[in-house]
Protein backbone atom coordinates (compact mmCIF):
# COMPACT_ATOMS: atom_id res chain seq x y z
CA UNK A 1 0.00 0.00 0.00
CA UNK A 2 1.57 3.50 -0.95
CA UNK A 3 1.63 6.68 1.08
CA UNK A 4 1.96 8.38 -1.87
CA UNK A 5 -1.46 9.86 -2.20
CA UNK A 6 -1.95 10.78 1.14
CA UNK A 7 1.52 12.77 1.24
CA UNK A 8 0.17 14.73 -1.75
CA UNK A 9 -3.51 15.54 -0.15
CA UNK A 10 -1.12 16.74 2.74
CA UNK A 11 1.03 18.67 0.77
CA UNK A 12 -2.26 20.18 -1.15
CA UNK A 13 -3.91 20.98 2.08
CA UNK A 14 -0.69 22.60 3.21
CA UNK A 15 -0.50 24.88 0.25
CA UNK A 16 -4.34 25.68 0.93
CA UNK A 17 -3.48 26.20 4.43
CA UNK A 18 -0.60 28.68 3.39
CA UNK A 19 -2.73 30.21 0.54
CA UNK A 20 -5.58 31.08 3.18
CA UNK A 21 -2.66 32.57 5.63
CA UNK A 22 -1.57 34.57 2.81
CA UNK A 23 -5.18 35.28 2.16
CA UNK A 24 -5.87 36.57 5.42
CA UNK A 25 -2.94 38.62 5.84
CA UNK A 26 -3.93 40.40 2.43
CA UNK A 27 -7.60 41.19 4.17
CA UNK A 28 -6.22 42.53 7.74
CA UNK A 29 -3.63 44.79 5.26
CA UNK A 30 -6.81 45.84 3.48
CA UNK A 31 -8.84 46.24 6.81
CA UNK A 32 -6.10 48.57 7.87
CA UNK A 33 -6.14 50.65 4.61
CA UNK A 34 -10.07 50.70 5.09
CA UNK A 35 -9.79 52.18 8.52
CA UNK A 36 -7.25 54.77 7.27
CA UNK A 37 -9.64 56.11 5.15
CA UNK A 38 -12.42 56.21 7.91
CA UNK A 39 -10.43 58.52 9.71
CA UNK A 40 -9.44 61.01 7.16
CA UNK A 41 -13.12 61.01 6.66
CA UNK A 42 -14.10 61.23 10.20
CA UNK A 43 -11.13 64.07 10.00
CA UNK A 44 -12.60 65.94 7.03
CA UNK A 45 -16.53 65.75 8.54
CA UNK A 46 -17.70 63.81 5.09
CA UNK A 47 -20.80 62.33 6.65
CA UNK A 48 -21.71 61.29 3.05
CA UNK A 49 -18.73 59.27 2.75
CA UNK A 50 -18.84 57.24 6.27
CA UNK A 51 -21.67 55.24 5.22
CA UNK A 52 -19.72 53.75 2.31
CA UNK A 53 -16.62 53.43 4.05
CA UNK A 54 -18.67 51.72 6.87
CA UNK A 55 -20.54 49.09 4.85
CA UNK A 56 -16.65 48.25 3.09
CA UNK A 57 -15.00 47.67 6.66
CA UNK A 58 -18.13 45.77 7.85
CA UNK A 59 -17.76 43.85 4.84
CA UNK A 60 -14.37 43.42 5.31
CA UNK A 61 -14.61 42.26 9.07
CA UNK A 62 -17.01 39.63 7.74
CA UNK A 63 -15.03 38.06 5.15
CA UNK A 64 -12.01 38.20 7.41
CA UNK A 65 -14.04 35.88 10.30
CA UNK A 66 -15.23 33.35 7.35
CA UNK A 67 -11.45 32.86 6.84
CA UNK A 68 -10.68 32.78 10.87
CA UNK A 69 -13.34 30.27 11.34
CA UNK A 70 -12.13 28.38 8.22
CA UNK A 71 -8.25 28.40 10.10
CA UNK A 72 -9.30 27.70 13.06
CA UNK A 73 -11.66 24.28 12.14
CA UNK A 74 -8.50 22.80 10.01
CA UNK A 75 -6.74 20.02 12.13
CA UNK A 76 -3.94 20.51 9.90
CA UNK A 77 -3.45 23.61 9.88
CA UNK A 78 -3.35 23.67 14.22
CA UNK A 79 -1.13 20.61 13.93
CA UNK A 80 1.50 23.37 11.88
CA UNK A 81 1.03 25.57 13.67
CA UNK A 82 1.67 23.82 17.01
CA UNK A 83 4.92 22.57 14.67
CA UNK A 84 5.89 26.56 14.38
CA UNK A 85 4.83 26.46 10.99
CA UNK A 86 3.31 30.00 9.58
CA UNK A 87 5.02 31.37 12.79
CA UNK A 88 6.42 34.61 10.84
CA UNK A 89 3.25 34.93 9.21
CA UNK A 90 1.64 34.52 12.52
CA UNK A 91 3.35 37.06 13.70
CA UNK A 92 3.02 40.07 11.33
CA UNK A 93 -1.14 38.88 11.29
CA UNK A 94 -0.95 39.97 15.51
CA UNK A 95 0.68 42.73 14.80
CA UNK A 96 -1.11 44.31 12.05
CA UNK A 97 -4.40 42.74 13.88
CA UNK A 98 -3.20 45.03 17.41
CA UNK A 99 -2.72 47.79 14.54
CA UNK A 100 -6.15 47.85 13.52
CA UNK A 101 -7.50 47.57 17.00
CA UNK A 102 -5.81 50.23 18.00
CA UNK A 103 -6.58 52.67 14.80
CA UNK A 104 -10.34 51.39 15.58
CA UNK A 105 -10.24 52.70 18.54
CA UNK A 106 -8.91 55.98 18.10
CA UNK A 107 -11.79 56.48 14.59
CA UNK A 108 -14.22 56.08 18.09
CA UNK A 109 -12.69 58.63 20.00
CA UNK A 110 -13.12 60.52 16.91
CA UNK A 111 -16.87 59.59 16.70
CA UNK A 112 -17.83 60.31 20.03
CA UNK A 113 -15.78 64.12 19.88
CA UNK A 114 -17.76 64.80 17.23
CA UNK A 115 -20.88 63.42 18.58
CA UNK A 116 -20.26 65.89 21.51
CA UNK A 117 -19.14 68.68 19.24
CA UNK A 118 -22.33 68.69 17.43
CA UNK A 119 -24.57 68.16 20.64
CA UNK A 120 -23.26 71.68 22.23
CA UNK A 121 -23.72 73.56 18.78
CA UNK A 122 -26.81 71.91 18.63
CA UNK A 123 -27.23 73.20 22.39
CA UNK A 124 -26.19 76.42 21.40
CA UNK A 125 -28.06 76.79 18.39
CA UNK A 126 -31.29 76.53 20.71
CA UNK A 127 -30.34 78.08 23.05
CA UNK A 128 -29.80 81.48 21.06
CA UNK A 129 -32.98 80.78 18.95
CA UNK A 130 -35.12 80.12 21.81
CA UNK A 131 -34.22 81.17 24.99
CA UNK A 132 -37.87 81.14 26.25
CA UNK A 133 -39.00 77.99 25.03
CA UNK A 134 -36.01 76.24 25.89
CA UNK A 135 -36.84 72.89 28.03
CA UNK A 136 -35.28 70.20 28.73
CA UNK A 137 -36.25 66.19 27.80
CA UNK A 138 -36.58 63.20 30.06
CA UNK A 139 -32.67 62.51 29.39
CA UNK A 140 -32.01 66.18 31.03
CA UNK A 141 -30.60 67.33 26.97
CA UNK A 142 -31.82 70.74 26.59
CA UNK A 143 -35.00 70.75 24.08
CA UNK A 144 -36.44 73.77 21.96
CA UNK A 145 -39.57 74.83 20.44
CA UNK A 146 -43.36 75.23 21.79
CA UNK A 147 -44.88 72.00 22.50
CA UNK A 148 -48.41 73.51 22.63
CA UNK A 149 -48.31 73.95 19.01
CA UNK A 150 -46.25 70.62 18.01
CA UNK A 151 -43.26 72.51 17.10
CA UNK A 152 -39.81 71.32 17.66
CA UNK A 153 -36.46 72.78 17.18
Amino acid sequence: MSTEPVNQQQNEQQTSNAELINQQLAQLIALETIIDSEKEILQRHVPENLTEITETKNQQLLAIEILDKKLSQSRLFKQEKTNGLYSEELSEIETILIRCKEKNQINGQLIEHSQLAVERMKTSLLQENNKSSMTYDNKGKTHGGLSSLDIKA
